[in-house]
């Protein structure tokens, strides 16, 4: 049963002003400040506000500005019995966004501790709190000329590293897959005690942020996807600047056709030819990146007619899929990638073409004279894609993809949009289930046929992207935008969700992340593998004072 943010805080007795809860109150503002500390309703339901239409009402939120803050909080919780949540930015789109598992929660949102620690211009790589967004860090190489690009996600440009790091999120560069590329955590225990991963916890260690596994267990990923400890710290390596980038665009015009194409490309990702993530989108996914949901030419339907999504597949010059990767190294070697590309796709269906700043310059200049007529309209949605691609692969974030949560919203795009974008707060309806499949046309197509007819019958448009996060698996992100002003079709949303996870969850397509409505279901078969992460939660957090509930399956049953 789905309890609303007004229920909610009339069970907690509207607000933190009692008698109850003022030493905790009191002795919270003692340890970060008094302004860092915010107890009032507007703030709580800022943060429960969710894409999911499942809010949490947090019991405050606390903005502790460095690990000896942190520390202090922690031991506070356990003092006073009050679980913490921790939140790098609070923008875990379609995933939780700022919201705890749980209603009652205390948020601990870690943005104020943003600092750039230290950048190594030798070895390439910085050290970095939870706080440091892909707009922070991109701007201080560019501002002190250094030789390297960070990973992009779609996100957004405010979004954190750490937190999209702990979730195991990925990018698009060849440093995409962001877990692999990453040295060095310090995290701070439910007891107090500051954790330090790898070689860090020698003093005199020289290589904590070059070599991750350190000598003896390797812990780093008992702090991702978990409820183990709050990360504070932690080293990201940088991708040195190539001499040469193109980017390229494969079209294909049927849906029949990407399972094969898929399987050419294949042997490339495997062999090292193609470094990068590639994208593998439906159309709705690129018509989305420029408008929102053409409701006056749609009447009625809460789907895009064929006819309708037919002319604006038209309008945007491209097919039922479209996938998208860079090429790096020397001019030779990108040279080399391309002709090796373009050999792969012969006798496939895929239309391949390739980006540079030249061919983008030359493009706008075109469109520019062919004005508003259906050509000139076509190739400036083409040269805008390409624009936001050719960016994000040389390490500059871009809001443009963000759009997509914005689909059904009745206001449209907001603004100045992308900037300062924020799904949670903007009441768009966006949930996401993230399967992983094995790199091969077959289970695309499998699973595709799969989750289409529950998409139309509920009545929502397919959105779904394939993306090569390593050399033999996709990672498959599987959207359902919905409209959070419409009950009935909220209602209808989730049943999609719902539906859609179980049914890829029985098909062996297990997700490689999840949001906070789906934690709990993660241990159908009660396994030893839970099992055993909780008999590590138990050791280390006996008090559950740390994100009670997540990645925590059977929590409040």
């Amino acid at each position: 049963m789905t309890v609303s943010v007004e229920q909610q805080e009339r069970a907690s007795g509207q607000g933190l002003g009692g008698e109850a809860q003022a030493p905790l109150l009191k002795a919270l503002r003692e340890a970060v400040g008094t302004t860092q500390v915010r107890a009032d309703s507007d703030t709580r339901r800022r943060y429960a506000a969710s894409t999911a239409s499942r809010s949490t009402l947090p019991l405050a939120v606390v903005t502790p500005g460095c690990q000896a803050e942190v520390v202090a909080l922690v031991k506070l919780a356990a003092q006073y019995r009050v679980a913490l949540y921790p939140v790098s930015t609070g923008k875990n789109w379609g995933y939780g966004d700022a919201c705890a598992v749980g209603a009652g929660q205390l948020i601990v949102d870690l943005s104020r501790m943003n600092r750039i620690l230290s950048v190594d211009s030798e070895l390439a790589y910085a050290v970095i709190e939870p706080g440091v967004t892909q707009q922070q860090l991109s701007d201080y190489l560019r501002t002190h000329k250094l030789p390297f690009w960070i990973d992009c996600t779609g996100a957004g440009p405010d979004t954190s590293f750490m937190g999209n790091i702990l979730e195991r999120g990925f990018g698009h560069s060849p440093y995409g897959n962001r877990l692999q590329h990453i040295s060095g955590l310090q995290v701070v225990l439910a007891n107090g005690e500051v954790l330090s991963t790898g070689f860090g916890h020698y003093p005199q260690a020289r290589t904590t942020h070059l070599f991750p596994y350190g000598v003896g267990p390797y812990l780093d990923g008992l702090f991702t996807q978990s409820n183990f400890g709050i990360a504070t710290r932690v080293g990201i390596w940088l991708m040195p600047k190539t001499a040469c980038v193109n980017h390229f665009l494969c079209t294909v015009e049927r849906h029949a056709d990407i399972g094969a194409v898929i399987d050419a490309l294949r042997p490339l990702r495997l062999d090292g030819t193609l470094r990068s993530i590639l994208h593998i989108g439906n159309d709705l996914r690129v018509i989305s990146g420029g408008r929102v949901f053409p409701r006056e030419q749609a009447g009625r339907e809460t789907r895009l007619p064929d006819a309708l999504r037919g002319e604006l597949r038209e309008r945007a010059g491209i097919g039922a899929w479209a996938i998208s990767g860079a090429l790096y190294g020397s001019a030779a070697q990108v040279a080399a990638a391309r002709a090796a590309l373009k050999q792969a796709l012969r006798g496939t269906a895929a239309k391949a073409s390739f980006l540079s700043e030249r061919k983008l310059r030359i493009g706008a200049a075109l469109a520019a004279l062919l004005g508003r007529s259906a050509r000139g309209q076509r190739l400036r949605a083409q040269v805008g894609l390409g624009e936001a691609l050719f960016a994000m692969n040389r390490g500059v974030p871009n809001g443009r993809f963000l759009a997509g949560a914005y689909w059904r919203r009745r206001g449209g795009l907001p603004a100045g949009f992308p900037q300062r974008a924020n799904p949670a707060l903007d009441q768009c309806g966006m949930l996401w289930v993230s399967p992983i499949l094995p790199l091969r046309g077959a289970d695309v197509m499998e699973l595709h046929a799969m989750v289409d007819p529950i998409f139309k019958q509920y009545g929502f448009d397919l959105f779904v992207t394939f993306s090569m996060i390593n050399e033999r698996a996709l990672g498959g992100v599987i959207t359902v935008a919905y409209d959070k002003e419409d009950p009935a079709e909220v209602e209808r949303a989730k049943l999609c969700y719902q539906n859609v996870f179980e049914r890829v969850m029985a098909a062996g397509y297990i997700p490689y992340r999840v949001g906070n409505q789906s934690m709990s279901a993660l241990d159908p078969h009660g396994d030893v593998y839970w099992q055993t992460v909780a008999r590590i939660k138990q050791a280390l957090d006996p008090d559950g004072l740390i994100a009670p509930g997540r990645y925590q399956p059977g929590f409040g049953r």
